[in-house]
């Protein structure tokens, strides 16, 4: 039996479908959940192609007890925003690579998924519903979560019977809200991921077993946690949800992507505008020794987008870096932002525009 969707009990639809904004206080987003007024969910059946797809109330999802996801963690999950221009336009940013790594993720973990026509359609969509959720120019994003789960009932380890699409949004500022650079502490003892696991694809199972590092790390005061390769101890990974770059001179360095590090949409977006300025950028083995000699280091993601990191402690010794209007990290920022918002010519292609969601 297909799983139902339930409305929120106090309706979340606006009383008016021509109001520009929703009752928001732009200035005070952070990164947490603001219930927008829609989602889009699709099914698939076994052996069959995804439903056409629907927007729907934004609500609860009833399923099985013995579905695949709780069960098994038989999940993927993607994040992009869409943002407002200054002229009132709203674009998403590289949805087809979102989509490309979903279907990745979705053969590693034997599941069906949406074709690259229907997802983009799908986030679409789902910006178009929650248009007055679009924060101005310059005052956030709507993040937009694409979530594919295995929604049929599974007793035995496999493919669950039925799969499901659900993409829902939510306004959202900075995700560390506050703090001009990051304060890292390296993990030597923790381990993200390990070589022919699921690290290099979006699982919904990689992210609760770093909960409590990150927990441990932020009540010591710092801001996130960097894990070391499962392999050796030795090289640098990732941050819990970002990816990092280690900056040495006309170098610019950050860890391959060869199995147990995610393939980042702004990390292969960072590495690209680096080159455009003439930096080398490289993608390769980072020891530690080198992120403790550099002169820069910054993270990068949907969610952090560029932000520069101020110090990382590694054992018992913190080392400082560049960091201001003159890193590298900044001048980066700004292009991807000026990209992003139309404050800068996309030469690449790399906004979408969504029709309709005009202010």
């Amino acid at each position: 039996m297909a799983p139902a969707v339930h409305p929120p009990s106090s309706p979340a639809l606006p009383s008016d479908s021509d109001e520009r904004y929703a009752n928001v206080k732009w200035e005070e987003l952070g990164f947490a959940l603001t219930p927008t007024d829609y989602m889009y969910v699709a099914k698939c059946q076994k052996g069959e192609s995804f439903s056409e797809g629907k927007i729907v109330p934004y609500g609860n999802i009833d399923i099985s007890p013995c579905s695949a996801i709780l069960n098994y963690g038989q999940g993927l999950f993607e994040g992009l925003k869409a943002y407002r221009t200054e002229d009132g336009r709203c674009r998403l940013f590289r949805p087809d690579q979102n989509a490309l790594r979903m279907k990745m993720g979705a053969e590693r973990l034997c599941m069906a998924y949406p074709s690259l026509e229907q997802f983009i359609s799908a986030v679409k969509q789902t910006a178009l519903a929650n248009k007055r959720w679009v924060p101005p120019p310059g005052k956030g994003t709507l993040y937009l979560r694409p979530l594919l789960i295995g929604s049929g009932p599974a007793l035995g380890i496999g493919p669950a019977p039925e799969f499901t699409l659900c993409v829902y949004a939510s306004p959202v500022g900075s995700y560390h809200k506050g703090t001009s650079g990051l304060n890292l502490k390296v993990d030597h003892k923790n381990h993200r991921a390990h070589s022919g696991g699921t690290g290099g694809v979006k699982s919904c199972t990689n992210y609760s077993p770093i909960v409590k590092p990150l927990l441990e790390a932020k009540s010591s005061g710092f801001s996130d946690v960097l894990f070391l390769d499962a392999a050796t101890g030795r090289n640098i990974e990732e941050v819990s949800a970002c990816n990092i770059f280690v900056v040495k001179g006309n170098a610019v360095s950050t860890p391959a992507t060869s199995g147990t590090i995610l393939p980042g949409i702004t990390r292969k977006s960072i590495i690209d505008l680096a080159r455009d300025i003439g930096f080398r950028a490289e993608e390769r083995v980072v020891p530690v020794e080198e992120l403790l000699d550099a002169d820069e280091v910054f993270c990068t993601g949907t969610a952090v987008v560029v932000r520069a990191v101020e110090t990382i402690t590694f054992m018992d010794k913190k080392i400082e870096y560049k960091t201001g209007s003159e890193a590298l990290s900044t001048k980066l920022y700004e292009m991807l932002t000026g990209i992003q918002t139309g404050r800068l010519e996309d030469t690449r292609g790399w906004m979408v525009e969504i029709d309709g969601c005009n202010g």
